[in-house]
């Protein structure tokens, strides 16, 4: 079904794997066409409780590939072919955790940025080069870097363009674990699938309010929101089958609350 990518159902959790190893899984505009597809389909597909992506071989995603990125964007191409509106996917989407195997540069980290944990093997090298290349970060990441590091840390990040290791990382909150790379994936699995296993329309709400009030400076804004969305949860199965659950001193079923 895909040229670039790979996808596994496990236990729940479907696995997304970036899949061109020769080229250290180089970002292309199809990628990350069939990467909007797969998160689509995991979305609309009721088994799926969440997702995770990491890449194929000893790389994550080492940036742009760019003889073919920049060949399409010459010939004009690229736009038509790559996903409309990747942040916001993402930030709709079930939960998505990064499982960050390898180098993660330039677009390859800032395609993650916006996913709810991002998990790294030790020795992992990520970086924000765009500035080398005489560009500007892209993916609303000047945004979302400074939410997760500070100003000052992301700054240093952006203008500098310098790599760090997944311990840096870790350090300076840009990745949330750092793992073993045997024990990355199945960390990742674990985590997504905790996240999931979550009734799906709170999922959404939160993530959502997360994404409208993280950046939000008037906090009766943010308290509108969040009551909107609260009388939206009162009345969905989920919580009902949750109260439910709590009083016949039972564990949940979500799924057959929402029918899947």
């Amino acid at each position: 079904m895909f040229e670039t990518i790979t996808t596994e159902m496990r236990d729940g959790v479907l696995l997304i794997t970036l899949n061109r190893p020769e080229r250290l899984n180089a970002w292309t505009y199809k990628m990350g066409a069939e990467l909007a597809a797969a998160v689509s389909a995991g979305n609309d597909d009721s088994e799926v409780l969440a997702m995770v992506v990491t890449g194929a071989g000893r790389g994550f995603c080492a940036g742009a590939d760019i003889g073919d990125v920049f060949a399409e964007q010459d010939r004009g191409e690229g736009e038509a072919s790559g996903p409309r509106d990747w942040v916001g996917l993402v930030r709709r989407s079930k939960p998505l955790v990064a499982a960050i195997n390898g180098p993660a540069i330039g677009v390859g980290l800032t395609q993650v940025l916006p996913f709810d944990a991002l998990y790294a093997a030790e020795g992992a090298k990520l970086s924000l080069r765009f500035i080398r290349m005489g560009l500007v970060p892209e993916l609303g990441s000047s945004a979302l870097l400074p939410q997760r590091v500070g100003f000052g840390a992301a700054s240093d990040l952006m203008l500098t363009g310098r790599t760090v290791l997944a311990e840096e990382a870790l350090a300076l909150r840009l990745v949330d674990r750092v793992l073993a790379p045997e024990a990355l994936v199945p960390a990742a699995l674990d985590a997504a699938r905790a996240m999931g296993s979550n009734p799906q329309s709170a999922l959404r709400a939160v993530k959502a309010l997360l994404t409208e009030n993280a950046a939000e400076t008037d906090l009766a804004v943010a308290q509108r929101r969040e009551m909107a969305a609260l009388q939206e949860a009162y009345e969905s199965p989920e919580h009902k089958e949750a109260i439910a659950a709590f009083l016949e001193k039972r564990e949940p079923d979500f799924r057959k609350a929402r029918g899947a």
